[in-house]
């Protein structure tokens, strides 16, 4: 959760004495990461919503939370490496008050040396016979395992997880050629057209070529990470420091918080390409239509990228080799300015292409709408929101609420009867589009208090009475709905303004952040990067906050994530939940929420797909819970076997079909005649939705609500 603001006014209040910590600038990354440590211990000590002491216990969990994020398989350092580790363990504090990295230098430096070894280890494992018959077992959970004792158990351990990732290989092989078996017996039996080749490998077959793809996974891996730079570990590192103070403290590099900014706007500057990367090349993906990339009607996807140019420098990069994030950043750039892209095609054909950049939106980020005509002959309105996504350096800069508002607009037009908002996945944004968005439908309020670390409370209100939707109104959210999403269903749900649906409770996020930029301390043009910080909670206007509580549905359906342990109140670093005094307000509608839930319960009770669901759900969790799993060949093969027989009961669900029918709107229609990769969005998107069945039983409910 964001704000506007760029903590201006916060700084004022800060002592002066925390802004002693002025550097000149950096001359080497040396320099530069010291400066960078102490800034950040500054900016937590001093503007952090709940400063903790930096003190050896601070320490002592920047050390586990460091090694949980570096080797978190337990597979990279051995024993003695953890040993003289951890004398450092109470001196990290130290290090962090004085811009120290002898720790940092000493674990990344034998990082980048055991990855060394352990790829020359491979390279030998892969030189000899593999043998699958040997009753081994490879050990999953990260909880009982233990750094290898020296480097015979380490090769060991590694000899397992690469005959593990052949066998899954091998399994993928032998799914596949049972799938083209049951195609080819379905069109046999039909007497349809058979055009399906049935490519059946031999064991010694299946285990020569899943050898092969997993050892160039594994050399690929490796490859990538050599080129990455130690900066890129450093973040690691100082997240490390941050994350222990709430897990929504982050470092941010100046490139992680580009790539924070597009996500959060939803646009770039660029070519509207996807970049990928396979086996040391890049290759041009999907082009996004109506992009410069698409437009040049010269380039395709799958042609292999061999230079970069970005004008006005005169010389070309040279990408072969380079990773793929790296290319990204040598292709974007300043709007309105020109990028030559050397590629070659799939015929060998070499060319160059030059395109001038331009703002590429990424639809996928913005709120969309669809039209859902019930079985019983109602018709309502479906919006997905998947961000509350929001440009703050524009005036005419494209946020949630206006796309929001357009898409009620075009659904009243459809003369609907009531509209769906689903919130589902979406883990919030901008905390002012709440408001605005919370204004569509129902008059002015206050929607949330927010309090700051000294315990000063502000109360945000919508200030508009001209909503443009007044009828009936459900939100629906899962477990991984945070942050701006459990705001605006919270405050919808006090009101009274509209029903939740959804898992029994949200994500719990109920903190606020702030980015502070490095440089405004520091005596430099050179970019030191940011801290996204917690400087606030907020909380419901009933007073409760939504901090790992979350909010509760009032018509609640288990999902996927319910078995999982997913939610903030599952994280060790977490802000506490608690309570302050509520505000003012009026209720403005009286759902029957018990009477919709006892309807509900017993509508689920009966549903056979629902019940179904839920009993795989379990099912994939328990099998995610396995510590550990054999890697004889023999005995791997049949508890594949085992399983599939157990996934049989679960294949009904594929085929579900929840009988809605589902309507893009007439302008729509005329953008699939000349958009392909839009229509086929659109088919992708209208499948998806009729496998759904919480949004069948959302529209029961809606239903009850005419």
């Amino acid at each position: 959760m964001f704000k506007k603001s760029k903590l201006n006014k916060l700084l004022l209040f800060v002592p002066l004495m925390s802004l002693m910590f002025c550097f000149n600038a950096a001359q080497n990354d040396d320099e530069k990461m010291q400066t960078i440590m102490v800034s950040v211990k500054n900016t937590l000590s001093y503007l952090h919503y709940s400063p903790k002491p930096i003190n050896d216990a601070y320490s002592q969990e920047v050390y586990d939370k460091y090694f949980e994020m570096v080797d978190f398989g337990k597979r990279y350092f051995l024993q003695s490496d953890m040993a003289e580790f951890s004398k450092h363990r109470t001196k990290l504090d130290d290090y962090l008050n004085r811009g120290d990295l002898t720790f940092y230098k000493l674990t990344v430096d034998r990082l980048y040396q055991r990855v060394d070894e352990i790829d020359k280890i491979s390279q030998e494992i892969f030189s000899k016979p593999i043998n699958l018959d040997e009753d081994e077992v490879l050990v999953l959970e990260h909880k009982i395992k233990k750094a290898p004792a020296n480097r015979e158990e380490q090769y060991n351990e590694w000899k397992k997880f690469i005959k593990y990732n052949i066998l899954q290989e091998m399994e993928t092989l032998n799914s596949r050629e049972e799938t083209q078996r049951k195609k080819k017996d379905s069109v046999q039996k039909f007497g349809l057209k058979d055009t399906i080749k049935l490519e059946i490998l031999t064991p010694e077959q299946k285990l020569t070529k899943a050898t092969g793809e997993v050892k160039d996974l594994m050399g690929e891996t490796f490859t990538r990470f050599k080129k990455r730079k130690k900066m890129d570990w450093f973040t690691v590192y100082m997240n490390a420091y941050s994350e222990v103070f709430d897990p929504h403290t982050n470092y941010f590099s100046p490139r992680d918080k580009e790539d924070f900014d597009v996500n959060f706007t939803g646009k770039v500057i660029g070519i509207g390409a996807i970049i990928q990367e396979r086996k040391g090349n890049l290759f041009l993906g999907a082009l996004t239509v109506g992009a410069p990339a698409w437009k040049s009607k010269q380039l395709s996807e799958g042609d292999k990228i061999l230079k970069v140019k970005s004008l006005p420098n005169k010389e070309a990069v040279n990408v072969v080799g380079m990773l793929s994030d790296e290319a990204v950043r040598l292709i974007r750039g300043k709007e309105g300015t020109a990028v030559t892209l050397t590629v070659e095609k799939k015929d060998k054909t070499v060319k160059e292409v030059t395109m001038i950049r331009e703002e590429v939106a990424m639809e996928d980020t913005y709120a969309r709408s669809i039209i859902i005509n019930s079985k019983d002959g109602k018709k309502f309105g479906f919006i997905n929101l998947p961000g509350f996504n929001a440009e703050f350096d524009k005036e005419d800069g494209r946020n949630a609420s206006d796309d929001i508002k357009n898409e009620i607009i075009k659904l009243k037009a459809q003369n609907v009867q009531g509209i769906i908002l689903d919130l589902r996945n979406n883990g919030g944004g901008s905390l002012t589009e709440v408001g605005d968005i919370m204004g569509l439908f129902m008059n002015a309020g206050p929607y949330v208090q927010v309090k700051d670390g000294q315990g000063k409370i502000q109360t945000l209100r919508n200030k508009t009475n001209s909503p443009i939707w007044n009828g009936p109104l459900a939100i629906m959210q899962n477990e991984l709905s945070a942050s701006a999403s459990e705001i605006l269903a919270g405050a919808m749900q006090d009101y009274g303004r509209a029903v939740v649906i959804g898992s029994p409770q949200s994500f719990g996020k109920g903190t606020v952040q702030t980015f502070v930029d490095l440089n405004r301390f520091l005596n430099t043009n050179d970019d030191f990067g940011s801290l996204k910080l917690t400087i606030q909670k907020f909380y419901r206007i009933t007073g409760e906050s939504t901090q790992k509580k979350g909010i509760e549905s009032d018509i609640q359906m288990k999902d996927f994530f319910t078995f999982s342990e997913i939610g903030e109140r599952y994280d060790d670093y977490a802000l506490a939940w608690d309570k302050i005094p509520n505000v003012a307000f009026n209720k403005v509608n009286g759902i029957n929420i018990p009477k919709m839930k006892q309807n509900s319960a017993q509508r689920m009770s009966v549903n056979s797909n629902y019940q179904l669901l839920l009993e795989s759900a379990q099912w994939k969790e328990d099998m995610g819970k396995e510590q550990s799993i054999t890697v004889n060949q023999t005995k791997f093969f049949e508890l594949m076997k085992q399983r599939k027989e157990e996934i049989k009961k679960f294949e009904k669900l594929d085929k579900f079909n929840n009988g809605l029918v589902l309507s893009i709107f007439p302008q729509e229609m005329q953008r699939e005649k000349t958009d392909e990769a839009f229509k086929k969005k659109t088919e992708n998107w209208k499948k998806l939705l009729s496998k759904d069945v919480y949004l069948e039983e959302a529209v029961n409910i809606i239903s009850e609500m005419i």
